[in-house]
């Protein structure tokens, strides 16, 4: 029995091992059966979601699929087949690479794919009758060298800010329809009549496209443009109220609501720091867009990106403001409400002087002169006065001071001292090999120590530094109040280009009954997700 214990112990170890196993794998596949039966509900749950989000996705998808479905009659009935055969399939890849969300995207992707193939075509057709009246060598040659030089020239050109800008897909195109024309030419006997084909196709798809962005509810790049200022400028003031109203919260403040303004905060601010990339393709979009309505006359695109880079920077200094509220060494509340008054009433006007030139962008029409009111001016007087009639808290007594600087040059002078001591162990005379050993090894002990002493050092000399400023409690106050004070100042200048905005655009006059009206305004109106959101990437040179 003795024997076969050890054995019958491993067997026991092997069956409990197995187990284990089976039973991973069933949890495992427990957990796939209950992400495979959630998996419908999941997707109902998150395609309603995003409908919700913004409704023209859900029309932009029946367009899509609608287009699709007329270019695929050009395939799928007979008589219009025989007209054109199979190169009907372009006339579809056109709709899928083409059709964009806005109707700035799809006017300057069509155009620029209808342009550069009518220009590659005709260059190939010139280049294939040039070639055609020599040998078969040197035709060869010859549309080799086109090949070569023209697709050199064109990639060059690809390079000017412009045609970078601008045209950089019609130039793809370009390539590579030029390059299957060229190269095909020399097997191909009818290449001619495929071209033709293919240039029909292509330019069925673009108009098809250019129908739906252009007449089937259209959404135009311009107004996403317009409405992403107004929500900018929304958010910004947003942010500066909620700022001040955290710092001088009450401690007995709920955490939940804390994360809320937290979040409110961030989400204002940044959108307005990531804005710059989607301004200038909004800009760039809605300068190929139509006059389609009365507020659409050669609208200043570019002003709108100017506008957005000073908001921008207006956006770092709301930043900065933000961070006052998480930084280590904060103000004690019982002095931060010595001075809760004219801040509060400072950011009060600030938000509405940023509200009043988001309603004026909104309803086109110059701001209000009494933008910048008499209660600003006089919320920064009352902050000045509060801050000078408590001179100790920034200032301290000369005796706390003195003591402090004390403590922090006996610090300095102890660490010197050690830095002395090190440099006098570090030198070393010629002894015997055992000596040299011993003095090795007391050296090494000694060198640890020392790392030891000076990690010790680091944080009691960060705390006497730290302890020398504690004769100003308010200095961290101080640097809120500093950031306050100058989103004043870049609130002239943000106001000083809607302005210019509004003289360039040709805004109408402010009437002293708009201000009731778009106040109503204000509530009702659901703000709209940013267009950048929508823009969906395809394969640019599908041809």
């Amino acid at each position: 029995m003795l024997v076969f214990l050890p054995r019958f112990h491993v067997e026991k170890k092997d069956q409990m091992g197995d187990n284990h196993q089976k039973m991973q794998m069933k949890k495992h596949l427990q957990v796939t059966m209950n992400k495979i039966k959630q998996f419908p509900i999941l997707c109902w749950k998150t395609s309603k979601k995003v409908g919700a989000e913004d409704p023209r996705r859900i029309i932009h998808s029946l367009k899509v699929g609608l287009s699709l479905t007329l270019v695929s009659l050009l395939y799928l009935i007979q008589p219009l087949f025989k007209g054109i055969g199979s190169n009907a399939l372009w006339a579809v890849m056109t709709v899928v690479v083409v059709l964009e969300f806005t109707a700035g995207a799809t006017l300057c992707k069509g155009l620029n794919r209808g342009l550069g193939t009518l220009l590659a075509g005709s260059l190939a057709f010139f280049i294939e009758g040039v070639a055609n009246r020599t040998g078969k060598v040197f035709r060869a040659c010859f549309i080799g060298a086109a090949v070569f030089l023209i697709g050199s020239a064109a990639t060059y050109m690809r390079f000017f800010p412009k045609i970078k800008k601008n045209y950089d897909y019609g130039v793809v195109i370009f390539l590579l329809t030029f390059n299957l024309i060229t190269v095909s030419s020399y097997r191909v006997d009818n290449v001619l009549k495929i071209a033709h084909d293919r240039l029909y196709t292509i330019a069925i798809g673009c108009g098809v496209c250019l129908l739906m962005s252009l007449l089937i509810f259209p959404n135009w790049s311009g107004e996403e443009l317009h409405n992403s200022t107004v929500l900018k400028l929304e958010g910004l003031a947003k942010s500066i109220e909620a700022c001040v109203n955290e710092y001088f919260f009450d401690t007995e403040i709920d955490e939940n609501k804390e994360s809320c303004s937290g979040d409110q905060i961030y989400k204002g601010y940044k959108a307005v720091l990531d804005s710059k990339s989607t301004d200038e393709t909004l800009a760039l979009q809605a300068s190929w867009e139509p006059r389609h309505s009365s507020h659409c006359y050669r609208f200043p695109w570019q002003q709108y990106v100017k506008l957005g880079g000073v908001l921008r920077h207006f956006g770092y200094t709301v930043v900065a403001l933000h961070g006052c509220l998480q930084t280590e060494i904060q103000t004690p509340r019982s002095v931060r409400i010595l001075f809760k008054d004219p801040c509060t009433r400072v950011a009060r006007e600030v938000s509405k002087a940023l509200i009043e030139l988001a309603n004026s962008i909104r309803n086109r029409r110059h701001c209000s002169p009494e933008i910048l009111s008499d209660h600003l001016h006089e919320a920064l007087q009352d902050l000045n006065k509060a801050i000078k009639s408590q001179p100790r808290l920034f200032l301290g007594s000369n005796k706390n001071q003195a003591r402090n600087m004390l403590a922090l040059a006996a610090a300095q002078a102890g660490q010197k001292q050690n830095e002395k001591r090190q440099l006098g162990v570090s030198l070393s005379s010629v002894k015997t090999d055992s000596s040299a050993l011993m003095e090795w090894k007391t050296k090494r002990v000694s060198e640890q120590s020392r790392e030891a002493e000076r990690k010790v050092l680091r944080p009691q000399l960060s705390k006497i530094a730290i302890t020398s400023l504690e004769f100003s409690e308010a200095l961290p106050f101080a640097a809120f109040a500093s950031l306050l004070v100058e989103t004043v100042a870049k609130l002239d200048i943000v106001i000083d280009e809607v302005e210019e905005l509004g003289r360039i655009a040709c805004f109408k006059e402010f009437k002293n009954g708009d201000d009731e009206e778009e106040h109503i305004t204000v509530k009702c109106e659901k703000p709209k997700i940013s267009v950048s959101q929508n823009q969906l990437s395809s394969v640019s040179g599908a041809e």
